[in-house]
């Protein structure tokens, strides 16, 4: 298998971890998309993935999948063994609702925040910019971040009682939010210590250096 990806890339961080979670980083090469030069939107790649995002898989039989949900769903079913997607019909229901939901209210709002609040990846990629909508996107993250604090106030994980695609999602949202300098407030203190236990997983401390991306480019 092949994964296109940005190695320090938030979406392309969630796919990592999903990866280091199941032990198959041996099972995959990196190609690397270098988001700064605008490669995700060439010709070449949007053959690959119309949305022209990454991170995307490519199976050995030529078939891409894309989006982060999608490609952890096809890594999680691999072993016959789900363990980030949910077991019983309950898990997968809770933890696909609570991924969408780090989507939404965090990740993607702290995306739109970068590409239209912030210089983003500068003018020969950010063809259009709206800065308001960037700053109210900005607002919708932090508000995100007391709507997940207030659930890990009641649960240990973000799905329910174990580690998943939900906490991942989250985790890929903080990401974000480091590189753009939009720090979780003090008084979500429940998301803060979540966030440090979240440190500690191998997974996680280990994303950025996992199989340094191959120097093709695409």
């Amino acid at each position: 298998m092949k994964v296109y990806d940005w190695h320090t890339g938030p979406y392309p961080a969630r796919v990592r971890i999903a990866l280091a979670e199941k032990n198959l980083r041996s099972k995959v090469q990196f190609v690397s998309v270098d988001l700064w030069k605008g490669e995700h939107k060439n010709p070449e790649f949007l053959a690959k993935n119309y949305s022209g995002t990454l991170p995307v898989l490519e199976l050995d039989d030529g078939t891409f999948i894309a989006e982060c949900t999608a490609i952890t769903e096809y890594l999680d079913a691999l072993d016959g063994a789900p363990a980030l997607t949910g077991k019983t019909p309950r898990e997968k229901g809770m933890i696909h609702m609570m991924s969408k939901r780090a989507e939404l209210e965090l990740l993607d709002a702290i995306s739109v925040y970068f590409h239209h609040g912030t210089q983003g990846l500068g003018p020969n990629v950010e063809i259009y910019q709206n800065p308001e909508w960037g700053f109210r996107q900005r607002d919708k993250a932090i508000r995100g971040m007391h709507y997940f604090d207030g659930v890990l106030k009641q649960q240990p994980f973000v799905g329910g009682e174990a580690f998943s695609m939900a906490d991942i999602t989250v985790i890929g949202g903080l990401i974000f939010a480091k590189l753009v300098e939009l720090p979780v407030p003090a008084e979500c203190e429940a998301l803060r210590a979540w966030h440090e236990r979240m440190q500690e997983r191998p997974s996680v401390q280990n994303w950025v250096t996992m199989s340094e991306p191959v120097a093709a480019s695409v």
